[in-house]
Order: structure tokens, then C-alpha cells, then sequence
């Protein structure tokens, strides 16, 4: 599946974060912008350090009225125990059967060591207060990712 368009709203969903709180995308417009990112899994190395930048400059993206939702394939729980290791100060949405992912085109095959499986592609969605996807993000470098970010809601368009 392709991914979703940039100029196009972006594709909405309802999910439960790591509080079994339902958030829904469709709240934030009008409100703030929103850095939708997917990652394969919660605990793993690249994603805790992608998480941890996230969590390091919260207040940088508050200025920027940038809320950060990370959707994983984990459950609530999982996502849960991930926060709580890493003080995690943002919200993990729980896409168990990968429905959103498949919608904004980022589940598919990967290689890793040399073996092939379906999975999450590391990828990010920055929307607008409009709903309107602005930029993706499709080669994300964990340790860069926030400043990626940032530096691109910071630059003149």
C-alpha cells in the first residue's frame, strides 16, 4: 500500500495509548500540530533512543505546538512498561493488528540479518493544525529523529 499524500488530511484513527485511554487524531486539529511516528517495537535499542530524544526535548516540541503520538504494534501494556522504564512523557498508541499502519503504508517487508518478515518501516507524519499531512519522514535515524523534527517545523516554507 502506498504511502499516505502529502497536502492530503491525514488518514484518522482511534487507538488506546499505554493508559488504555482511547486518543483519536481527528481531537488535535484545530488545536496543534501532531508528529505521527511508527516504530517496530517498544524496548528495542534504536527504538528506545528514538523514544528518549522524543522525551528529552517534550518542551521544545510544546513551543512548536507539536503534540507526539508513537504508534507501535505492542499492546497497551507492553507500551505501558516501556514509558514507565523511560519516563516517557508522550503518548504510545497500541496499533495491535497493524490497521493504521496498513492505512499510512508503513507495514511491510523488511530484511534484517538476512531474514525477511512483515513488519513496521520506521517512519514519521508531521500534520498541520488542519489535519493536513505536511512532511514525511522515511529514512528516520533514531539518535537524529527529534532534531529531524524540529529543524523541519523550524524552517521557513
Amino acid at each position: 500500500m502506498p504511502f499516505a499524500k502529502v497536502g492530503n488530511l491525514a488518514p484518522d484513527f482511534s487507538l488506546s495509548n499505554q493508559n488504555n485511554e482511547i486518543i483519536r487524531l481527528k481531537d488535535f486539529r484545530g488545536k496543534s500540530n501532531v508528529l505521527v511516528y511508527f516504530y517496530p517495537k517498544a524496548s528495542t535499542p534504536g527504538c528506545t533512543v528514538q523514544a528518549c530524544g522524543i522525551r528529552d526535548y517534550f518542551q521544545e516540541f510544546k513551543k512548536l505546538n507539536t503534540i507526539v503520538l508513537a504508534l507501535s504494534p505492542d499492546s497497551p501494556t507492553q507500551l505501558q512498561k516501556f514509558a514507565m522504564k523511560n519516563h516517557l512523557n508522550f503518548d504510545l498508541l497500541a496499533d495491535e493488528d497493524h490497521s493504521v499502519a496498513d492505512t499510512y503504508g508503513v507495514w511491510g517487508l523488511k530484511k534484517f540479518m538476512g531474514r525477511e518478515s512483515m513488519g513496521i518501516i520506521r517512519t514519521s507524519f508531521f500534520i498541520d493544525l488542519d489535519g493536513k499531512l505536511r512532511q514525511i519522514f522515511d529514512k528516520v535515524k533514531t539518535k537524529t529523529h527529534h532534531d529531524d523534527v524540529i529543524n523541519y517545523i523550524n524552517s521557513p516554507t
